[in-house]
């Protein structure tokens, strides 16, 4: 699966338009703390009509949707937190796996009064939205899930013996020690490998999310949401087993440079109703890379 990866790393890509900058949310959003399970979390919400969530993952924080989020607010609820311990979200010291986090996102739409909603993953957001979707199944109406495999599921075995994933295991004290103060230079490496070029984050992009991940608790608890990936791997195993397949349609969608069509090959494993979605010209950070493309995928299906 990771074969995409490895050539948009190695290639010479032909450049393409600087897309990525850090946008700030329209006007008629507001942001707020919310309790949910335990802890706060960081929601900007703005608009009114049928409920959609945007979840981020690594290297990003709820900030990468403020694109997508413009053009949904036209006709949507749009509620867009930072994940537990990332961003502007409190630090608990614990309750990092994706199964918990997604109770932190039904608590959430329990205090916005929202029952149903439409469901925008990216990264280690697709795990929380599996197990948002496989727990709580009659509050997710339609899931997109962008670039990234579920723990525990398809070939997830043979995805994580990539070299480009090493980062999985990479966390404990001296990790920390290593990274302190030297945040942007690990989150480059994550930019640079895994993007189809480079060049396409911008400086003042990197600044940006290398300044949030250099808060305090903010790397230490990233790293927990990869240490808690072989819990991750049960947990994900044991919902499929139980409930089966989730009924909703799914947009599985790949970027060209990394995953691919084979995003959809991943999540037929958990989902029966899957359509394919390619980004072109994009490695993993499709909305630093290719927004243009990827808000038409996602406002095209949420639209159906």
């Amino acid at each position: 699966m990771f074969r995409f990866m490895s050539a948009a790393a190695a290639a010479v890509i032909l450049a393409t338009p600087a897309f990525a900058r850090v946008l700030s949310y329209p006007e008629s959003f507001h942001t707020q703390m919310m309790q949910t399970n335990g802890t706060n979390l960081y929601v900007r919400v703005g608009g009114h009509g049928p409920a959609v969530v945007l979840l981020h993952g690594f290297g990003d924080t709820g900030d990468m949707w403020a694109p997508l989020a413009a053009v949904l607010v036209k006709d949507h609820t749009v509620i867009v937190p930072d994940l537990r311990g990332m961003g502007l979200s409190d630090h608990p010291d614990t309750g990092y796996t994706k199964k918990n986090q997604a109770v932190d996102i039904i608590g959430v739409m329990d205090a916005l009064k929202v029952q149903k909603a439409d469901l925008v993953t990216h990264d280690i957001g697709n795990m929380v939205g599996y197990a948002l979707a496989a727990q709580y199944p009659s509050r997710i109406t339609r899931w997109a899930a962008i670039d990234a495999p579920l723990p525990g599921i398809g070939d997830w075995d043979n995805i994580i013996r990539s070299p480009l994933l090493w980062h999985f295991n990479f966390r404990g004290p001296d990790e920390e020690r290593l990274v302190q103060g030297r945040e942007r230079i690990y989150l480059d490496r994550f930019w640079n490998e895994l993007s189809a070029d480079p060049k396409g984050i911008d400086e003042e992009t990197r600044q940006h999310y290398a300044a949030l991940y250099a808060r305090p608790h903010a790397m230490h608890d990233a790293f927990e949401q990869f240490g808690a990936f072989s819990q991750d791997a049960v947990d994900n195993k044991a919902l499929l087993a139980k409930g089966g397949k989730i009924a909703m349609p799914v947009l599985a969608v790949g970027a060209e440079k990394s995953f691919g069509a084979g995003m959809a090959d991943e999540l037929r494993f958990v989902a029966g109703n899957v359509a394919v979605g390619i980004v072109p010209n994009s490695g993993h950070w499709i909305m630093e890379e290719n927004p243009p493309a990827t808000i038409k995928l996602v406002t095209e299906f949420l639209s159906k």
